[in-house]
């Protein structure tokens, strides 16, 4: 019996070590599958990160790809609007339009963007004049952008040269709320006149837009202030607007002024102007909202002046645009076009030479009976002759202004059509109403009267 007892225990010994052996094993066992799996989830985690970089990579590489075939798609589109422009200069042969034996006045070019109907009115107008004086005033049109009817219009007319702006850099305004198209505008003004000047080398260019009509005798006009320009370095530019050109306030289609204000819509510079303007054109506006404004400036025209008639060369009907038709009911609209034939070649403008207009205009001013206190349009509409009415500041000129409905706007300092200080009109008939500043009558040499 103790035998077998001893026997029992002697087996439990050895189960109790088989079991512990395997226990062991067991545990050791799993100890190296949990360093595998702590490695292998390490990898995994490795191959994660790799595959996420790997991913980025590839999107970075993507954006690349899709910005690369932007930039491929627009080359291409400017090789071929190119390729076309080169092809239509070839056609319609630019070279023939400048003459060697006669060198052309001024080239003409109307600027347009996306108005093809207003351009069609403007091409049409201005053909109507232009085309007996081609060989003078060659005619262009620059486009602003890819405007495909725009661009379709001017094509279709064999008497003109087709230009084309494309401006792809974006526009970073100076303050909220300015519009992009002003500055858009400005560029593609430096731009187009650059190619006139530099590229086609003319001595004179004439700057339309594209929702004007012009008078039969405007060709005629610019052609016999070329000469004044050539003459008097004090002149900056002709306008053949005059702000103050609404059919009240206008008589006498023969008469010019001199004017300290840029009228702008519709004028000639030459190029040694553009040679000093060119290279400071401005690319943003911190005060202004349109090119004309940074041209007003008086260090820009530095006390030159421009020419101006009457009665307007020009009829801006532009009712909707970039500017929104500012103004368009109450000034733009009423403006008298003429409608007379003047021989400008019979016509000595000598009067308009620096040293002499100040005292032809001083002298008209000096005839003027001065007028003062209340009911002063009243008072005026009385008198027969021309008169003189003294403004204190630019709120007293407002108000007088404003009385008589011409433009009460000044810009830098000076109203328009202000020549020193003073603006002139007609009022109900050919009587002249100067509106003189409190020191006109002093750099006109005739204080005291």
């Amino acid at each position: 019996m103790a035998k077998i007892f001893c026997d029992f225990r002697f087996l439990l010994f050895l189960a109790a070590v088989a079991f512990f052996y395997i226990q062991m094993r067991i545990f050791a066992t799993q100890s190296e599958y949990s360093e595998r799996l702590a490695a292998a989830v390490a990898s995994e985690n490795h191959c994660t990160s790799q595959l996420r970089s790997l991913i980025d990579q590839i999107s970075m590489q993507q954006e690349r790809i899709v910005a690369l075939e932007d930039e491929r798609n627009r080359r291409e589109l400017e090789c071929a609007q190119l390729k076309s422009l080169v092809q239509d200069l070839e056609r319609r042969g630019v070279q023939r339009l400048i003459d060697k034996a006669q060198a052309p006045v001024a080239a003409v070019v109307i600027m347009a963007c996306n108005r093809a109907d207003y351009l069609e009115r403007t091409i049409k107008s201005v053909s109507k004049y232009q085309t007996s004086v081609a060989s003078k005033y060659p005619l262009f049109v620059s486009q602003d952008g890819s405007d495909p009817q725009v661009k379709s219009k001017a094509l279709s007319y064999d008497q003109l040269t087709y230009m084309q702006h494309l401006d792809y850099e974006p526009v970073q305004t100076e303050r909220p709320g300015e519009l992009i198209a002003y500055y858009k505008i400005a560029r593609h003004y430096k731009w187009a006149l650059d190619e006139l000047f530099y590229k086609h080398n003319f001595n004179r260019v004439i700057i339309l837009e594209d929702d004007m009509e012009i008078a039969p005798d405007f060709f005629d006009y610019f052609e016999a202030a070329a000469a004044l320009l050539d003459k008097d370095k004090s002149i900056m530019a002709v306008s053949s607007w005059n702000d103050n050109g609404q059919k009240q306030f206008v008589h006498d289609p023969y008469v010019l002024y001199r004017s300290d204000f840029f009228p702008g819509l519709g004028w000639m510079l030459t190029r040694s102007t553009w040679d000093e303007l060119s290279p400071k054109w401005p690319k943003a506006y911190p005060y202004f909202t349109y090119w004309d404004d940074w041209l007003r400036l008086k260090e820009n025209h530095r006390g030159r002046q421009f020419i101006r008639p009457e009665v307007c060369r020009t009829y801006n009907f532009g009712e909707h645009g970039s500017s929104m038709g500012q103004f368009f009911s109450q000034y733009l609209a009423p403006i008298k076009l003429n409608d007379v034939q003047v021989n400008w070649k019979s016509m000595d403008l000598s009067y308009l030479m620096e040293d002499n207009y100040v005292k032809h205009f001083a002298e008209m001013v000096k005839k003027a009976k001065p007028v003062h206190g209340n009911d002063i349009v009243l008072k005026v509409s009385n008198i027969r002759g021309d008169v003189r009415i003294k403004y204190r500041d630019q709120s007293d000129f407002e108000r007088i202004a404003s009385q008589f409905g011409i433009f009460e706007e000044w810009k830098d300092g000076v109203p328009r059509a202000a020549y020193k200080g003073v603006v002139v009109f007609r009022y109900k008939s050919s009587r002249r109403v100067f509106l003189v500043s409190p020191h006109s009558l002093k750099e006109l040499g005739i204080e005291g009267s």
